[in-house]
């Protein structure tokens, strides 16, 4: 105790010591933040002139090579709406989930097991070859702008081939709040799933080196130009054609494509006098999720922008595949006395198809008649009418996406509300079926055109041993565990 009471006033001297320095330290700095910057400035100043003097002089001497690119005719400069581009990137991902692994397990689990694998990587190819025609030409003829006036209702320009002129600040003109890259990826989408969906009208007997060309040809020559006459400023949409997300440039185009195939390839063998059962439902169910779940964003992303039209197109969307999957097990019902579980699916997907031209044009309750109507028209289509006319749509691509997007389309003409989007006004049968037409007449010509191109170069069918044997072995060299 003593030995602190001895070191005390050293220990005080200390203190007042330390707070004294710290209290002049505080006077000083004080001084020099006042005095500091108009030294600073003074001396700088000669600096700071002679820095913007060559400034200038750079600036000058670099601005013609900096400046910004001109547009293209089908360009806006970006006005970027976030909350638009998250949406729909997001809706890309959705609709890229519809081919793969969405309308692959849903063909997959309906064809023989013998030819699962094969159909499925059908899929898998048609992705492949329609991403990189996209990128090469499919975008420029669809949605560039043609320099000819008298050419441009008919067909797009070349000025976008292999996506030249496209930059992070370019938007297309149709969306200026999203980034060119990411409407030239959503619409590619489209462009995938809809060759895609041909497919199962040619299920088990086409050969896949003619798969590949014929997705090469089509896409070019039919899909693009159709995409360009409804969407991309041709002659359909301004003579007031709607359609929101597909209906004729997807549905009723790849319908009627398959439906060519179906006859021009012939029957199956075996198709009429044996029976042709789908070898895995479950696949099936799986695969037609996975489609209702990617159709919203097919339907609601075709909105462009995370907004109230959005919305309506999502419920649409889920309100029409309830509705048609409840009548198309109606009529199953009373014809067969039973409900499979790829009929509701079926129905399902028939009310999607049928919802996607009307999308965003219709209220809720036009969209539950929409559905309830096509759930019948579907079924008669897939199943009575191909009886009758004996062609085998082997998947029933006609029957569900052709007669789906049929009657979508044309009920739309019937139920668009202005209350809804503004650009339903007028909207009429007669201007519907004018699309219809048109799209009916060049899609089954075109196709026509280039399976003739196909027989003489790959050749269309494979073998009637390879059919016997099974696709996935004949072609693939795979199967699925016996």
């Amino acid at each position: 105790m003593s030995q602190v009471l001895n070191r005390l006033p050293g220990l005080l001297a200390l203190l007042l010591l330390t707070v004294g320095l710290f209290y002049a330290g505080g006077a000083f700095a004080q001084e020099a933040a006042a005095t500091a910057p108009a030294a600073v400035a003074e001396a700088a100043a000669p600096v700071t002139e002679t820095v913007a003097e060559a400034a200038a002089v750079v600036e000058e001497a670099v601005a013609p090579e900096e400046a910004a690119p001109a547009l293209l005719p089908h360009q806006a400069a970006l006005e970027l709406d976030a909350a638009g581009t998250s949406w729909l990137g997001t809706s890309t991902a959705l609709v890229l989930l519809m081919t793969l692994p969405g309308l692959a397990l849903f063909y997959g689990g309906m064809v023989r097991r013998k030819n699962v694998v094969a159909t499925i990587t059908q899929s898998v190819g048609v992705f492949a070859v329609v991403s990189l025609v996209w990128f090469i030409a499919g975008y420029s003829i669809a949605f560039s702008a043609n320099g000819d006036e008298a050419l441009q209702p008919y067909i797009g320009g070349f000025d976008a081939l292999f996506l030249n002129g496209i930059s992070l600040q370019t938007a297309n003109s149709l969306l200026p709040g999203i980034p060119e890259f990411l409407f030239i990826s959503f619409q590619m989408t489209f462009a995938i799933i809809t060759p895609a969906l041909i497919t199962g009208a040619f299920a088990e007997r086409f050969k896949y080196s003619a798969l590949l060309l014929f997705t090469a040809l089509w896409s070019l020559l039919v899909y693009a130009p159709i995409c360009h006459w409804v969407w991309g400023g041709g002659f359909l949409g301004g003579a007031g054609v709607l359609d929101f997300a597909g209906g004729a440039v997807v549905h009723v185009n790849s319908g009627v494509a398959g439906l060519v195939c179906a006859i021009f390839l012939g029957r199956r063998k075996g198709y009429g006098t044996e029976v042709i059962n789908p070898h895995n439902p479950v696949l099936t169910m799986i695969g037609a999720s996975l489609l209702l779940v990617g159709w919203i964003g097919f339907n609601a992303g075709s909105a462009g922008a995370a907004n109230d039209l959005m919305g309506v197109a999502l419920l649409n969307t889920i309100l029409a595949a309830a509705a048609a999957a409840l009548t198309w097990k109606l009529i199953e019902v009373i014809e067969k006395k039973k409900v499979s579980l790829i009929g509701m699916l079926s129905g399902v997907v028939a009310g999607l198809v049928a919802i996607t031209p009307a999308a965003g044009f219709v209220d809720p309750k036009g969209a539950v008649i929409i559905g309830l109507i096509a759930g019948p028209v579907c079924y008669i289509s897939s199943v009575w009418i191909k009886k009758l006319l004996r062609y085998d749509d082997s998947l029933d691509a006609f029957g569900i996406h052709g007669a789906g997007g049929l009657i979508g389309a044309l009920l739309t003409g019937v139920f668009a509300s202005t209350a809804i989007n503004s650009l339903g006004e007028g909207a009429n049968i007669p201007t519907q079926a004018l699309g219809l037409a048109w799209t009916i007449a060049y899609s089954a010509v075109g196709t026509f055109i280039i399976l003739i191109i196909c027989k003489f170069t790959t050749g269309l069918r494979v073998t009637d041993a390879q059919e016997a044997e099974g696709l996935d072995t004949t072609l693939h060299g795979e199967a699925l565990e016996h």
